[in-house]
């Protein structure tokens, strides 16, 4: 026992103080509550309070970052600040992916059924908010907020990834999209779908590992696309299930298909390749 009192005080002694989860968490909640009144069912009637509640917010951000200044390089009050200026396009960003996931799906009977229920809505309003924390060098904290929101809907998405606007997610559960993954706009993806990477050495954290989807493709469920040098063409459709480690062309169709040799009983599984968008129905 007395080993491993010793063990445990001495990893206390060289741990840094991050910031609480339920912190970072609420953080979150708060500003999500702020910006869409159907995510927290408290509607806000004067402008003034709008101001008022975004200025505490920033001083929330503020004080984290103050307080825990190894998680960046730079100054916690002038970071929470950058951040609160980049939230007018989150937020504009973050509706139009309502948009496109109340288009895209024809079960969503509103904006609200989206915003209160959906898990895409809540993995990618939490992505949205993280990676502009990601890209103002901040540490940890991103990686927190998608995380917390991977653990409450099956969506994993890392910070660092580039996704464009427009973004659909349907269902939702068993997504995965890689920290170099770019994705383009008008993008649509099902559940169970993995963006990754290929096994690579890690010295090689740095390089871009994952693919690249451009626009206005769709991503049927299961299917699972990895490497940092596959591309996925604008106006491509991939099928569920299927396994690719190289890029399609645009306009492609890609299905997997499994043909019987009725002869020997046996069966060989098929990845078609169909460059002729409109020859396949949907």
């Amino acid at each position: 026992m007395d080993s491993l009192i010793k063990k445990i005080h001495q990893a206390h002694q060289h741990s840094f103080d991050f910031p609480a989860p339920k912190v970072i968490h609420q953080f979150l909640e708060d500003l999500l509550g702020l910006m869409f009144p159907e995510f927290s069912a408290h509607t806000i009637r004067e402008e003034e309070d709008v101001k008022s509640s975004l200025e505490m917010l920033q001083a929330n951000l503020s004080h984290i970052l103050s307080r825990n200044s190894h998680l960046h390089d730079g100054d916690g009050e002038q970071l929470a600040q950058y951040f609160f200026d980049s939230l007018e396009r989150v937020f504009d960003w973050i509706n139009q992916d309502v948009d496109a996931m109340y288009a895209g799906d024809p079960a969503a009977k509103s904006r609200t059924e989206i915003i209160r229920s959906y898990p895409g809505f809540y993995a990618i309003s939490a992505y949205r908010i993280a990676n502009v924390l990601h890209r103002l060098g901040v540490a940890i904290v991103p990686r927190m907020i998608t995380e917390h929101a991977h653990s409450k809907t099956g969506v994993d998405i890392h910070p660092g990834a580039t996704i464009g606007q427009h973004f659909c997610i349907d269902h939702g559960t068993g997504v995965v999209i890689g920290e170099t993954t770019v994705i383009g706009d008008q993008v649509k993806v099902y559940q169970g779908v993995t963006l990754g990477a290929l096994s690579v050495e890690k010295s090689d954290a740095d390089i871009k590992r994952h693919p690249t989807i451009e626009d206005h493709v769709v991503i049927y469920s299961g299917a699972t696309i990895l490497g940092g040098k596959t591309v996925i063409g604008k106006n491509s459709v991939i099928g569920g299930n299927v396994w690719l480690t190289k890029s399609v062309a645009p306009n492609s169709k890609v299905y997997y298909q499994t043909q019987m040799h009725h002869e020997a009983g046996a069966a060989t599984d098929l990845y078609i390749f169909k460059n002729d968008f409109d020859e396949m129905g949907e």
